[in-house]
């Protein structure tokens, strides 16, 4: 019989047999990707019904055993994973080009390998050139196993041959099935791989690792089922030229979705950081105009980082707003509040915000520290030494409590801060023996204290 043509929409899974410029469902533009759909065969009447081996089941009657989790042995991807990977599960590790994404799971194999068997699928490398890459990272395992293919039913047959424990594939956009005729790498073919990745995955209890890439907008390539497919989506962030890297939780069904792990990029290979404040906060300037340590919460772990800025005199009939590491739009909505309710004129100056270090920062506790840097530049006087912040920052010029205010402030006086600028609300009483705790009601009043 003759195949059907459909068009399917690439970012939210939309399918119509007619092509359309414009996403009906999601709006999106030149979305619209072809593919061909076997006919089912037709029936009248009655139809035919035969009874899989699956049967309904009662709810009180399945178990609800803790879920079998095995570890890594690199204790920042386990923090992000929940505490380790589920037997079973399939994990989406995407990430920009060259960000470290290969680097991660090749180190990952050399700890996996201690008790597991483990078999790497590369559809981009050849064998000698992951031999050439796992020699520069030291790594050496008898139990790693290697496999050059990007043929789908070749992969599935190979692993079921190997009977592995842990099966990973670099990357879900080379590899592809012969019965489609999709290009791979298009919508179809990474829909129907991911397909059979993901009930191998259930019916063998094999955890399986895929590799994604992203497009120019940030977002994972192919169709937007896919995240819902997967267990777990980690995107691996960070500036291709900075040192530091954040692997963070999108998705997780298995574990929390706010904790990152942090990484710094070596000559061999990706190293922990442990204690990411005291990285980032590193080279710290003393005596600097136009810099605050902010405290933000990622997941249960308490980071500092700090917040630069710059203002200057503008040369040009509009001023210029660059932001690097924080909402632009939320820096744009600060400049306009400090103009409004602290009286600085900041319509004739350039403002510039950058966070140190590659670190992205979106919770609303970094509004103070950003207001505080950049009232710091435009006046030319810098902030005490040892003086930390945190707060969200209302339209009205008033700030307002943020989450773990205890966790936030001991993790400062660990690091050396004696001063915190922080919203009025409570903390722990032993703390305010500790350090020198200043609870403001607004934004002008924060400014005043410290400038």
């Amino acid at each position: 019989m003759k195949q059907k043509t459909m068009y399917l929409c690439s970012e939210c899974g939309y399918e119509n047999a007619k092509w359309f410029g414009k996403c009906p469902s999601c709006g999106a533009w030149n979305t619209m990707g072809e593919f061909k759909v076997k006919p089912e065969t037709a029936t009248r009447g009655v139809a035919n019904f035969t009874r899989g081996t699956s049967r309904p089941t009662l709810l009180h009657e399945i178990e609800t055993n803790d879920e079998s989790r095995f570890y890594s042995g690199i204790g920042e991807l386990d923090r992000v994973l929940g505490g380790g990977a589920v037997h079973g599960s399939f994990v989406l590790v995407g990430g920009e080009p060259g960000i470290g994404k290969s680097t991660l799971l090749l180190q990952m194999c050399q700890e996996m390998c201690r008790n597991a068997k483990v078999l790497y699928v590369s559809g981009e490398e050849s064998l000698r050139q992951i031999k050439l890459r796992a020699a520069r990272l030291e790594i050496k395992s008898p139990n790693l196993f290697v496999l050059a293919e990007t043929d789908m039913e070749q992969i599935i047959n190979e692993t079921e041959l190997l009977a592995p424990d842990v099966l990973i594939v670099d990357s879900i956009q080379t590899v592809y099935k012969r019965d489609l005729t999709a290009a791979p790498g298009g919508t179809t073919q990474i829909k129907e791989c991911s397909m059979s990745l993901m009930q191998y995955a259930k019916n063998k209890n094999v955890t399986i690792f895929v590799v994604g890439h992203v497009n120019k907008e940030g977002t994972l390539a192919g169709p937007k089922i896919l995240e819902h497919m997967v267990d777990c989506v980690l995107y691996f962030e960070g500036e291709r030229n900075g040192p530091f890297r954040c692997l963070r939780a999108a998705k997780n069904r298995f574990g929390s979705t706010n904790e990152i792990g942090v990484f710094e990029m070596s000559d061999h290979g990706l190293l922990e950081v442990t204690n990411p404040s005291a990285a980032m906060l590193a080279g710290h300037p003393s005596g600097a105009a136009g810099n605050c340590i902010a405290c933000v919460m990622e997941g249960s772990r308490p980071i500092l980082a700090e917040v630069q800025a710059l203002v200057a005199k503008t040369q040009f009939g509009v001023p210029r707003r660059t932001a690097a590491g924080v909402d632009y739009n939320r820096m744009v909505l600060l400049l306009a509040i400090l103009e409004k309710r602290a009286g600085l004129f900041l319509s004739s100056s350039d403002a510039y915000v950058n966070v140190v270090g590659g670190m992205r920062l979106d919770e609303p506790a970094v509004d103070l520290p950003m207001v505080l840097a950049i009232v710091s530049s435009f006046r030319d006087k810098p902030l005490p030494e040892g003086v930390m912040s945190f707060g969200e920052v209302g339209l009205t010029g008033e700030l307002r409590a943020v989450s773990s205010a205890s966790q936030r402030i001991n993790e400062a006086y660990r690091l050396g801060f004696h001063t915190c600028i922080m919203p009025m609300q409570d903390v722990d009483e032993n703390l305010m023996h500790q350090m020198n705790i200043v609870r403001v009601h607004t934004v002008g009043e924060a400014i005043q204290a410290v400038l």
